[in-house]
């Protein structure tokens, strides 16, 4: 039986359609009873998955057509965005950013909320200006302007999309920086300027000691360069992997190296083939303003942390207006954590973590693991009202909905 990417979730489907057209989407979803849409694999629930039947688009016809006029491209739902970028930067174009994987769909990465990084960087699904999906009664319509905002970040509650139209901006260069031995006082003393330090900044810790283990500052290669110490934290002396205790040569290019923007603002590498299995993944985000806070609530519960983690990534995210996207009117600094292997020893602490974070307001990412009760997650979204009642306009009956569904966005008309 098909996986996840990560191994941890058997899909229960009856049924897989991989249409090559569509059409024969359009069919799928008409003739089925119930339907979910399958990405690339890489959510750690079962958002995803059903009893019935579940489709694909990876299989539909490539689609990169770029709107220089607009500064737009239109591109197939099931592309992933190791594919597109390459396209757009042969033609002089990029996206704003995108996220630690090249590997992921892109359709599939904007329903959840998937970002990169960046205090001016909205996350992925901010790109998109257009919608084209197939509604649960098998019609293909283009979602219209007045619903992009509650349709972007859609959890796969109205439709299957098959097209997707992003704006896209003037290529760039990048040049990765990684700094090491962050000191925690400057941190706190520095937090605005740590982050602003570059276009993109990740900081990396497994929550064993006063550090931050390592800053990776993804700059722009027309920026002013970058100094020899970064508020204590000193240049690292060659390649390093988020993992101080892995290889690096899976990694994009560091120690300043200049480079096209898809071949740096990733961690890693396209031609990098992710194997399954060996991790799960949580993932907060907390508004900025409480930032420090988390920081210091996690602080007391950091030797359990340590005890299952592989690594912690912290980032910011620019404030959007998408209704169930987990930066909804808000800047935010997301708290990620790559856990070992092992359900039974991760939840305790996932659970204890959310205990600290979700009095400050965290919302956690829509394709990973969380425990949050249902009612505490639906309050942290306003436009929650609206969203259910543009989801029961296009899907009346339910068809697209799954158990996840029904546990955290239950329908209004149907038993939950």
């Amino acid at each position: 039986m098909a996986t996840n990417w990560a191994g941890n979730v058997t899909f229960s489907a009856a049924r897989l359609h991989r249409p090559s057209t569509v059409d024969e989407l359009r069919a799928a979803v008409a003739g089925a009873r119930h339907v979910r849409a399958l990405g690339t694999g890489h959510s750690f629930n079962r958002i995803a998955d059903t009893p019935h039947d579940q489709v694909s688009v990876a299989g539909l016809p490539r689609l990169a057509e770029l709107d220089r006029e607009c500064s737009t491209v239109r591109v197939s739902a099931g592309t992933r965005y190791g594919e597109l970028a390459p396209y757009l930067h042969r033609h002089g174009y990029a996206l704003h950013n995108l996220g630690s994987l090249p590997h992921i769909s892109i359709a599939g990465a904007v329903a959840t909320g998937t970002h990169g990084s960046g205090d001016r960087n909205g996350n992925l699904a901010t790109a998109v200006r257009g919608i084209e999906l197939v509604t649960a009664d098998g019609d293909l319509i283009e979602v219209g302007s007045a619903d992009l905002p509650g349709s972007v970040v859609s959890l796969g509650a109205l439709g299957v999309v098959t097209a997707l139209t992003l704006d896209v901006v003037p290529t760039f260069e990048v040049r990765q920086h990684v700094y090491e031995h962050l000191p925690r006082a400057s941190l706190e003393a520095h937090f605005d300027e740590v982050f602003g330090a570059a276009y993109s900044v990740s900081l990396f810790t497994r929550w064993r000691g006063p550090d931050v283990e390592q800053v990776w500052l993804k700059q722009r290669a027309d920026a002013e360069p970058l100094g020899a110490d970064l508020f204590g934290a000193r240049p690292a002396d060659g390649p390093r992997h988020p993992i101080v205790t892995m290889s690096p040569v899976h990694c994009t290019a560091q120690q300043g190296e200049p480079g096209p923007w898809h071949e740096r603002l990733p961690h890693f590498r396209l031609d990098f083939t992710p194997s399954a299995g060996d991790e799960l993944q949580s993932e907060y985000f907390v508004p900025r303003s409480r930032a420090l806070e988390a920081l210091a609530a996690l602080d007391t519960i950091a030797d359990r942390i340590a005890l299952v983690v592989q690594v912690s990534e912290i980032r910011s995210i620019a404030a959007d207006d998408l209704w169930l996207s987990p930066a909804q009117g808000r800047d935010s600094i997301a708290f990620h954590f790559t856990w070992i292997a092992d359900e039974a020893a991760v939840a305790p602490v996932v659970a204890a973590v959310e205990d600290r974070l979700v009095p400050l307001g965290a919302r956690p990412h829509w394709g990973k693991l969380f425990g949050l009760e249902p009612e505490l997650l639906r309050a942290q979204y306003p436009h929650l009202p609206a969203f259910t009642a543009l989801a029961t306009r296009l899907d009346p009956a339910g068809k697209l909905r799954n158990p996840f569904l029904d546990r955290h966005l239950p329908h209004p008309h149907l038993p939950s």
